[in-house]
């Protein structure tokens, strides 16, 4: 029995790629901030994560710059944001090493929050949903931008139990925040 459909509560993983980065001089890529763009997409993406009733338990942030600026702006558009650990493993992570961090979360959490960076986020999405065959998970196998959103959803008893191939992409959306306000 997979975890798609095996015992255990409804678990959800939503992954959020940090919005738009700038690029410096001189700056290096762990310290890089967000851009004009970034800084108006990542309130977009918490106000859309509030509007899909995706907010986490939990959140995990990587500690680079744009990813906990990302991170501090989507949050800030919900009442009482969750709990955050900025992860140092989450920056230049690879699929596995982004699953491993995942499996050590508590089992009482069901909605956990990854924000971070690609490829690593686009190659977790794709190994976790497997095979399944629709646009959703076509349009992320092409692209994953920034300030994209994916929601996993699986069944499972804790998340160590969370393995390739067993989790459903139910949700995507790529916000963006307008000019000007």
């Amino acid at each position: 029995m997979s975890a798609r459909t095996g015992a255990g509560p409804l678990r959800r993983l939503v992954v959020l790629r940090h919005a738009k980065s700038a690029w410096p001089d001189g700056v290096p890529d762990h310290e890089r901030p967000l851009a004009p763009r970034g800084l108006r997409d990542a309130p977009a993406a918490g106000r859309a994560l509030a509007e899909a009733d995706c907010l986490p338990d939990l959140a995990l942030c990587s500690t680079a710059v744009r990813a906990r600026l990302t991170w501090e702006l989507a949050c800030a558009q919900w009442g009482t944001p969750p709990p955050v650990r900025h992860e140092p493993r989450l920056y230049a992570a690879y699929s596995h090493e982004l699953l491993d961090v995942v499996r050590e979360t508590p089992p009482e959490v069901e909605t956990l929050l990854l924000v971070g960076h690609n490829p690593g986020l686009q190659e977790l999405i794709l190994d976790l949903a497997g095979d399944d065959l629709d646009d959703a998970l076509d349009g992320v196998r092409v692209k994953f931008p920034t300030s994209a959103i994916a929601v996993l959803a699986w069944h499972g008893p804790s998340w160590r139990d969370l393995a390739p191939g067993t989790a459903l992409l139910t949700w995507t959306a790529v916000p963006r925040g307008k000019k000007g306000g």
